[in-house]
């Protein structure tokens, strides 16, 4: 256990930054899955917006990695527009 007082705050802040961190990556993960599983095309086009934005924003905070998120919103477009 840290015995220093700004190590201990560094831990309460990253088990703050951690749980946050957990909850963008399984909400994300989650829409990935609603848009896969979604059944007509105009549904899925909706959702695709909100699924890139979300993407972004996980990139943005440096949840996952910008190509990561790339290759993320490549593949869900490709998924949405020829329908595979």
């Amino acid at each position: 256990m840290a015995n220093h007082k700004a190590t201990k705050k560094d831990t309460r802040q990253a088990a703050k930054r951690r749980d946050r961190n957990k909850y963008y990556g399984k909400t994300t993960r989650n829409a990935i899955r609603g848009l896969k599983a979604a059944k007509d095309d105009a549904e899925k086009k909706e959702q695709l917006p909100n699924v890139i934005s979300m993407i972004d924003k996980m990139a943005k905070r440096g949840i996952i990695h910008k190509n990561k998120a790339g290759n993320l919103k490549s593949k869900l477009t490709k998924h949405v527009t020829t329908g595979a």
